[in-house]
């Protein structure tokens, strides 16, 4: 498995290798052969090793535990940001099983920011709607939602029990033409701590998105701020050379 005549240095030769392991034979919890072990198999220098394996802590595929040993990380939830979709929607891709927990719901109005975003006079009232996104009963994000009134109507709290995306679209027979993100990372402060079960200072990635709807007016339907726990979610992205 590791090649000493190839120009790919050695250490990376094992994070390859560790990595195989990881997604063929192991599982979150499991615990990896110790330095020692690699370096008499492979017949390579402990610091050898260990450069490979911090590296992949770093990366977090790998935490260690003092006294213990190195164990495989929980996967994290992976976005493909080449499209629009709900969270909902990724998580049931993943054969994992979406739910919401609501903090708050209630109409607003008199936001300068949020009625330039949302291209609404300032007295026009927007919902601010707060829930926690969970995978399989796990928290994953704090999100909230702002979308105006005067297009979705009069929206009930059962109404948003799953995604927003789909009562939108199946309920108010509205399309999504498309969305602009950011993202931005940060440190856990405020609800985040609370909501998401992390320390204070733990690093999130903060996602903002305005929706647009597929009309003349390309209307925004919807700004939206997301916090993500950074050790359960990451994003991907294709990229094209013209």
């Amino acid at each position: 498995m590791i090649n000493k005549n190839s120009p790919i240095p050695i250490y990376y030769q094992l994070e390859q290798e560790i990595r195989r392991m990881i997604e063929k034979e192991l599982s979150p919890g499991d615990m990896l052969p110790s330095e020692r072990d690699f370096s008499e198999k492979y017949d390579i220098s402990r610091m050898t090793v260990r450069q490979a394996i911090a590296n992949l802590v770093k990366e977090g595929l790998i935490y260690r535990q003092k006294g213990r040993g190195t164990f495989v990380a929980e996967r994290k939830f992976e976005q493909d940001l080449s499209g629009l979709s709900s969270f909902s929607e990724d998580m049931k891709k993943r054969g994992l099983t979406p739910s919401n927990k609501l903090i708050s719901f209630k109409t607003i109005t008199g936001d300068p920011s949020l009625s330039s975003k949302l291209k609404i006079d300032l007295e026009s009232e927007i919902y601010k709607i707060k829930r926690i996104r969970l995978a399989n009963d796990e928290p994953v994000a704090l999100e909230t939602i702002y979308t105006p009134k005067a297009i979705v109507g009069q929206i009930e709290a059962q109404d948003i029990t799953t995604s927003f995306y789909d009562y939108i679209e199946k309920k108010l027979n509205l399309k999504i033409a498309y969305g602009t993100q950011t993202i931005e990372a940060s440190l856990a402060r405020g609800d985040e701590i609370d909501y998401l079960n992390i320390k204070k200072g733990k690093p999130v990635l903060v996602m903002r998105r305005i929706s647009f709807l597929h009309d003349e007016q390309e209307t925004p339907i919807e700004y939206v701020k997301s916090a993500y726990r950074s050790d359960k979610y990451k994003f991907i992205i294709q990229m094209k050379r013209d």
